[in-house]
Formats: structure tokens, C-alpha cells, sequence
């Protein structure tokens, strides 16, 4: 098997896939595709094998031995006791099984894992009389079973568990950043190449010594899996044994004994250096790097004038103390400040307002997720440590040449006509609310709506920064910032203080909606009569999707009298729409607290009966899992094009999971009743299988308003009913 081409699929935590990627076309593999969660690639054993071995971002090492379409529960279980297992495993070996993805029938991981298990060891019993024992913890082979709709991926797990389990760090240890993680901050932030050039690395909040260890053993050549006791492939039939000791050998003589980098961790408690220095003798590289006891107030660069500062401070779910955490990132925002002049350094906060104490400007801001919690990595140049960083929502006052300059008057014009046409139609239409620029000149990349408060009158201006691709130099895109906002006042008339800035990130794969404050600076507007409560300073959204205005009026058009559903219901204003419209009993379901909230206060504010208007705080697929009956005769589901909440099983992918949500929905559905399905997926492609079941018409064009027709895939929209 080793010469033969097979195929694999390394998956890695979100917002890493592109370094996966790298990592493995670095391995001589020519044919690779990355996704959201990993990459996909063909190579013999050998390319599998050092994926295994030397890729320090990998979750997993997966080789696919099925690929069959499942439309239901029989067919998949059919489709995995087609496999020749015995090819794979033994009688008398241990097996585990595991599902995941979404499948139109099979909605419980578990239940998927148990019929995996069932075809797998009924088949070897019917052939053998025997089968194999289950064995969650490292068995003989792990099968993995992965759905995407009735399309079926069966794989062999090479890694056995999770790669970032290196085995220099006890599992009955506090685990709070995973090893591969660690590496991805890394790579990241550019210590790669900043350790070939005998650059210095510091953590002085190392804790269990994480991030030095994985510095380390980066600056040192060795390969992150050379110190693991288990793998998946060495139970599995196809294994290569004198392959893998070869690459073993090979990666043995790679690692280097001695580096030229100082590679330093300090944190104040004792008790977890002691931790940290036995993690750095299971690694290797103990006399690589150094640990010291010091607060990081102390903490000095030795000497060494450039290098990295990267670090994993608390913010507030490891410590219990949101203050104390901002304290953290103040003390470690001032001393990089004062001392390390030159550095450059990665820092990984989960906290908005951490990350704001830490007083120094973030040249770049990457999205990862640390487990469930979402978390930005904050890339800091500190060849100017004494300027302080600004809050980003507050635009900086005007600077008159930058308001003279080419570039800024360009924009001025373009903004101009902008608002003589948008304006004109808007005031035609009876619209107060409406994007007024979306990026016209690809330069400029922003994002610019127009509001105006229902009872004062008074505008407002927010403004969404995409965030400049690698390829632009954040100089080049800091100064475009600046020639933008330097008109936007004088331009629009609007008060610089009205004027909200957000950064944020194109909507792809893993981006996912967050909360950036707590503010709670509610105002009011006015939507073809109803009022709707914005929020400008706490979340990246507003709280009124603009490109669905024309989907709320046609909601509200086909309510009345009507049973109103409404999934994924965000701030809940279709619902207002659809009351206002005359729905009989309206029921809006989500799984934040704080949507429900603000749904409540968008009913208030327009005096509609709670009594025939529900509220409920649920996770929309499992609700949909358990409803029974055709209960509803208007469905509006508006799903989010990717969700991670640590609150939800799972994770949801609307490209891969719309066909078992409108499925399910459809269930629903009283006769001749209508479901509207939309979705924000820039690339999103209507399953088949949908189409070819219900009568689908696509209503896109239909409900895209004047000011998003400059940016025609801003949401896909279809009707769905029953075929007569």
C-alpha cells in the first residue's frame, strides 16, 4: 500500500486550515483541497504517515476507504457492511466507532456511531463467528463516519486521538490551550521564521509551559509527534510498520540538540512552573528553554533585542474575574510597553475589553477558537511600544490633509454620488435605513449604513471594515482606513460622534457573529411603520439585517391569519413584521438569551400582545428534531452560515445542513403552507435533492433591496411548498 494513491483528510481547529494546508503540501503532496475544517489530500502512506508525524496544527490524520451516497438509516448501515473489513481489522480486535456531520435521517451522533458498529462487526461475525470489542479509549482501529447530507465519507483514523496530544503533558492535568492550538499561534504569528534567525521567545504567563515547549520544539526542528506512545495505525491492517520506523529514524536525525534561541517561560505561581518544566523533559527539549518564577511586571528581555512575546493571559473563565482579567492584560499591555521596544508579539484574548487594556496597537487580528470559546489572536509590532491602542469603534478626528490627499477625495466623490442616488430612492421608497456604500471601490473596503433615529431624527453613520487580506500591508490599508473616515462627516453631514466603526471579517466558514461589549446604548428607527430597537456599540450586527427588508415586507404580506414560525430568529423583527401583518399566533425560537431579550423589547416598542406572540430560548435543530405534526402555515428559516456556540451540540454548517433543516421544517408545514429559506452563505448551492422534493422557486432577485444590488450574493432567498 505504500506506493498506492490514496486519499486523506487532515482536520484542524477553525480559523488554522490554510497553515494545515501548508504543513502538508510541504510534505511533497501536489493534489490538496483546504476546507473550513482541514484539507483534503491524495499521497501514498508515506505523505499520510508524515502528517501524522510532523504536522503541528493537525487534529487528525483521516484515510477515506468509503465514499457512498446514504439517503436514509438502512442504506447507510448497508453502505459500511459493503466495506471489506477485514482488509482494516481482526476478530479480535478493539474497534471504535464515531459519526459526525449531518445526515437527513440520522440526527444523533451516537445513534450514527452505533449502526457504523453494527455493520462493521455484523459483517466480521457472519465471516469469522467472531467480532470485535468496543474500546472507546485507544483501540486497535478507529472508524470514522462523516455525512454530509446522504453523501457518506467512511475513514480510518491513522491518529487513533487527538494529535494534539503530544505526550509531554499528563491528560489528569488543567489543559486550558490545546498543544496544536499552540503551534497554530505560532506559525501564526510568525515564529517559523523568526526562530531561524536565532530570535528570542518569551511566555510570561506560561502556565503548564505550552506555548515555550511548542516555541521550541519548532525552533529545533524535531517533529511534535515523535513522543507518542499510540497511534491509531499501529492496530491497523494496512500498516507499514518498517515505513513508519524509517520515518521515525528520519525525524530523529532532523531534530536538532542545540538552538540558537533563548526560549524563556516565567509565571508567578511555583506549583505550575514545576509542572511546566516536567512537561519540557516528556518533550525533549528541556535543555532547550528555560523557566523562571517571576510576575509579569518583572519580566525583562535579558538583553535580546527583538523576539516574540506570545501569550494565553487569563480572561475571565479560567480566573472567575472579568476584572481580574482585564488587570492581566493592563500589567502585560505596560510592561511590553516599557521593556521590549523592538519585539513583536501574539496575543490570544477572548476579551474585548482585555485586548483594549492591553494599550498597544493590533497590526493584525486573527479568528481562532480555543475549544468552544471564541477567541482572537492579536499580532502587536512593538517597534512603537509608547503608542496607545485606540478603541476601534471611535473614529479618530479628522485630519485635514489626510482629508486633502488624492486617495481621500476620491472617496469623498464617490461617497457623494452615492448619496445624491441611494439617498433619492430611499427617500422615495419611504426608507430611513439603508447601506449607503458596500465596499463600491474595492480599495476602500468598507461597509457604510445609513440610519436615522425614529423619534429625534438624528443620523447615524456604522461603518464595517472588512479586514484586509494577507496580501495588502496593513500600512497601505491603515492609511486607506484613515482617507475614508477623514470624509465621512463633512460628506454625509453627520456628527463624528454618530459615526460607529466596527472591523470585522468577510462571512466565511468559520465566522460566526460575537458579542463585543455590554453597553447596552439601545435606539430606536422605524421600518414601514414598526419600530425596531439597534444596538451600534455591542455586537457586530446591529440587530436589523438591512438586506432583509424586503424579505420581512413579504413575510408580513403572507401572515395574516397565518400560524408564524420563526427558527434562528435573531432580534425576532420578521416576527414583528409578521404580527403587524395579522399572524394569528406567531412562536420565535433561538438559542441566546440576549436575542430574546431584545426580540421582547422590539414587541414592547410596537405594543403587540405577548399572549399570541412566543418566545422560546432553544436550540433551533434540536427543537426541529423533537417537533411532530404540521403544525404551521408560514416557516421563515434564516439559519446563521456557521455556528459554534458552546451552548449548541455540534456544530452547524447551513451549506452542508440546510437539506436536513428544510426537511424538517417541511415536516411542519400545515397544508398549503409556505416556508422561506434564506441564507448569507456567499457561496451557497440549493442540495438537489431539495429541489427535486419540494416545488422550490428561487426569490433572491425578488428580495434583494435597491441599496444591496451592488452586492447581488449578499442572501439567497427560496419560497419551498409541497408538490401538489
Amino acid at each position: 500500500m505504500s506506493g498506492e494513491v490514496l486519499r486523506f483528510m487532515a482536520t484542524a481547529p477553525r480559523g488554522l486550515a490554510d497553515l494545515a494546508a501548508r504543513e502538508i503540501r510541504a510534505l511533497g503532496v501536489a493534489e490538496l483541497s483546504e476546507r473550513t475544517a482541514g484539507v483534503r489530500f491524495a499521497g501514498d502512506l508515506r505523505q499520510g504517515y508524515s502528517a501524522c508525524l510532523w504536522s503541528r496544527v493537525a487534529s487528525r490524520v483521516l484515510l477515506e476507504v468509503a465514499d457512498f451516497q446514504a439517503p436514509d438509516t438502512d442504506a447507510f448501515y448497508s453502505g459500511a457492511r459493503g466495506v471489506e473489513w477485514s482488509a482494516h481489522l481482526l476478530a479480535q480486535d478493539t474497534l471504535a466507532c464515531e459519526f459526525t456531520g449531518a445526515h437527513p435521517t440520522i440526527t444523533h451522533s451516537q445513534f450514527g456511531a452505533l449502526k457504523l458498529k453494527d455493520a462493521i462487526c455484523d459483517q466480521l461475525r457472519e465471516r469469522f463467528g467472531a467480532r470485535p470489542d468496543i474500546a472507546l479509549e485507544r483501540p486497535a482501529v478507529r472508524v470514522v463516519a462523516h455525512a454530509s447530507g446522504p453523501r457518506v465519507l467512511l475513514y480510518i483514523d491513522l491518529a487513533g486521538e487527538g494529535l494534539h496530544r503530544r505526550g509531554y503533558r499528563l491528560r489528569g492535568g488543567e489543559a486550558p490551550l490545546r498543544e496544536n492550538l499552540a503551534a497554530g499561534i505560532l506559525l501564526r504569528a510568525g515564529w517559523l521564521e523568526m526562530a531561524a534567525t536565532g530570535a528570542a521567545f518569551l511566555d510570561p504567563l506560561c502556565g503548564s509551559g505550552t506555548l515555550p515547549i511548542e516555541a521550541a520544539l519548532i525552533a529545533a526542528e524535531r517533529a511534535p509527534g515523535l513522543q507518542r506512545d499510540y497511534w491509531g495505525f499501529a492496530g491497523w491492517r494496512g500498516h507499514d510498520a518498517a515505513l513508519w520506523a524509517q520515518l521515525l529514524t528520519e525525524a530523529r536525525a532532523r531534530a536538532r540538540g542545540t538552538i540558537a534561541n533563548a526560549i524563556r517561560g516565567s509565571d508567578r505561581d511555583p506549583a505550575v512552573l514545576r509542572n511546566a518544566v516536567q512537561n519540557a523533559q516528556r518533550a525533549g527539549v528541556a535543555e532547550l528553554l528555560s523557566f523562571e518564577v517571576a510576575a509579569v511586571s518583572e519580566v525583562q528581555p535579558q538583553g535580546a533585542a527583538s523576539g516574540l512575546v506570545c501569550s494565553n493571559p487569563p480572561y475571565g473563565e479560567r480566573l472567575g474575574d472579568e476584572a481580574a482579567a482585564r488587570a492581566a492584560h493592563r500589567e502585560l499591555g505596560a510592561a511590553l510597553r516599557e521593556r521590549f521596544a523592538g519585539w513583536r508579539a501574539a496575543i490570544l484574548t477572548a476579551s474585548p475589553e482585555g485586548a483594549r487594556e492591553l494599550g498597544l496597537r493590533t497590526v493584525r487580528t486573527h479568528e481562532l477558537w480555543n475549544g468552544a470559546l471564541p477567541c482572537r489572536l492579536l499580532r502587536i509590532d512593538l517597534a512603537d511600544p509608547g503608542a496607545p491602542a485606540r478603541d476601534p469603534r471611535v473614529p479618530r478626528a479628522p485630519d485635514p490633509a489626510v482629508a486633502a490627499s488624492p486617495g481621500a477625495l476620491m472617496f469623498a466623490n464617490r461617497l457623494s454620488k452615492n448619496l445624491r442616488q441611494l439617498g433619492k430612492m430611499a427617500r422615495t421608497q419611504g426608507v430611513d435605513n439603508y447601506r449607503l456604500y458596500d465596499a463600491d471601490m474595492p480599495e476602500y473596503a468598507l461597509a457604510i449604513d445609513h440610519y436615522r433615529e425614529a423619534d429625534s431624527g438624528t443620523l447615524h453613520l456604522y461603518v464595517q471594515e472588512y479586514a484586509a487580506p494577507d496580501s495588502i500591508e496593513p500600512a497601505a490599508a491603515a492609511r486607506r482606513r484613515a482617507e475614508a473616515l477623514s470624509v465621512l462627516s463633512s460628506v454625509t453631514g453627520v456628527d463624528a460622534a454618530n459615526v460607529h466603526l466596527r472591523v470585522r471579517q468577510r462571512q466565511r466558514g468559520s465566522s460566526q457573529y460575537q458579542r463585543l461589549a455590554q453597553q447596552g446604548q439601545f435606539l430606536t428607527v422605524e421600518e414601514v411603520g414598526l419600530r425596531l430597537l439597534v444596538n451600534f456599540t455591542d455586537y457586530l450586527d446591529t440587530g436589523l439585517f438591512l438586506d432583509h427588508r424586503l424579505t420581512r415586507q413579504r413575510l408580513r404580506a403572507a401572515a395574516p391569519k397565518r400560524k408564524f414560525l420563526n427558527l434562528f430568529c435573531y432580534t425576532a423583527s420578521a416576527t414583528v413584521h409578521a404580527a403587524a401583518g395579522g399572524a394569528a399566533h406567531t412562536l420565535s425560537i433561538d438559542l441566546s438569551a440576549g436575542y430574546l431579550d431584545w426580540a421582547a423589547r422590539n414587541f414592547s416598542a410596537n405594543a403587540l400582545a405577548r399572549e399570541h406572540h412566543e418566545l422560546l430560548q432553544a436550540d433551533c435543530r434540536e427543537w426541529l428534531g423533537a417537533a411532530r405534526g404540521a403544525a404551521w402555515d408560514l416557516i421563515f428559516l434564516d439559519p446563521p452560515t456557521f455556528s459554534n456556540s458552546k451552548r449548541m451540540e455540534g456544530v452547524l454548517d447551513t451549506q452542508r445542513d440546510h437539506g436536513v433543516l428544510i426537511e424538517q421544517c417541511m415536516r411542519l408545514l400545515a397544508p398549503g403552507g409556505l416556508l422561506l429559506f434564506s441564507t448569507n452563505a456567499q457561496r451557497f448551492r440549493l442540495d438537489a435533492a431539495v429541489a427535486e422534493r419540494w416545488a422550490v422557486k428561487d426569490i433572491s432577485a425578488a428580495t434583494i433591496p435597491f441599496d444591496f444590488r451592488r452586492s447581488p450574493r449578499i442572501h439567497r432567498a427560496y419560497e419551498l411548498r409541497a408538490r401538489n
